[in-house]
C-alpha cells in the first residue's frame, strides 16, 4: 500500500478539522465533484508531541489506532496530479475523513499486520493485510515529524489498499480493521443532509 520506496519518499496532504465524521453517520456527497471515491485506511492517533524524532521512537508518541476513509473527489485531484498542483481541493474538504472511535495503543499494541478491508453495500471492494504497507507506522511518523510538529490529537491515514472506487447517494460503506475497529457510514445526497 503505498508508492515503492525505492523510487520516492512518502508524501502527505492535510485534511481540516471540519473533515472529520463519527462512525455511523450520513455523508454527504461531496460538492464540486462527479467522481467521489472511498479509500479505507488505517489511522493512527498522536498522543505526545512529536518533533524530529526517531523511527526507533515514534510509537512512543502514539496514543491509540482508528480504522478511518480518506474520501476523495477524484476528479479533482486527477487535474491538480496532471497541472502538477497541490491536492487540497481533491482530499481536505468537509465530511472527507470518516473515523472510526479509537482503540488505545496501550490496551492493542502497535499493529503491524491484520485484514484491512471496506464492504460497499455488502460487497468486499478493498482488501490487503497492514503487513502490505510500504511505509510502516513508525517509519511515518519519524519522517512526517522531520518537516511538522505533530501534536495530541493529530490523525494520520497510512494509506489504502488497491480497489478504491466511486459512491453514490444510498450507498452503505463498512470499513474494518483487523484488531483495531470497525467503522461504517452511509453516503447520502446533499439535500437529504439539509433535511
Amino acid at each position: 500500500m503505498g508508492i515503492d520506496p525505492d523510487k520516492s519518499e512518502p508524501f502527505f496532504f492535510t485534511k481540516p478539522a471540519d473533515a472529520l465524521v463519527q462512525d455511523g453517520a450520513a455523508v454527504p456527497y461531496a460538492r464540486g465533484t462527479t467522481d467521489f471515491q472511498y479509500e479505507v485506511e488505517l489511522v493512527s492517533v498522536i498522543g505526545r508531541r512529536a518533533e524530529d524524532v526517531s523511527v526507533a521512537n515514534a510509537l512512543d508518541h502514539v496514543f491509540g489506532y482508528a480504522t478511518g476513509l480518506d474520501m476523495t473527489r477524484r476528479d479533482l485531484q486527477s487535474i491538480a496530479k496532471k497541472n502538477v498542483q497541490p491536492w487540497d481541493m481533491g482530499k481536505g474538504f468537509d465530511n472527507s475523513a470518516p473515523c472510526s472511535a479509537v482503540r488505545r495503543a496501550s490496551e492493542m499494541g502497535h499493529p503491524r499486520e491484520g485484514r484491512i478491508a471496506l464492504k460497499k453495500n455488502g460487497e468486499i471492494v478493498q482488501q490487503s493485510d497492514l503487513a502490505n504497507q510500504i511505509w510502516q507506522i513508525d517509519e511515518t511518523i519519524a519522517y512526517l515529524s522531520k518537516f511538522i510538529t505533530l501534536l495530541p490529537g493529530d490523525l494520520i491515514f497510512h494509506g489504502t489498499p488497491e480497489g478504491v472506487g466511486p459512491v453514490e447517494p444510498g450507498d452503505q460503506l463498512e470499513a474494518t480493521i483487523a484488531s483495531v475497529a470497525d467503522l461504517s457510514v452511509r453516503i447520502v445526497s446533499r439535500s437529504q443532509q439539509d433535511q
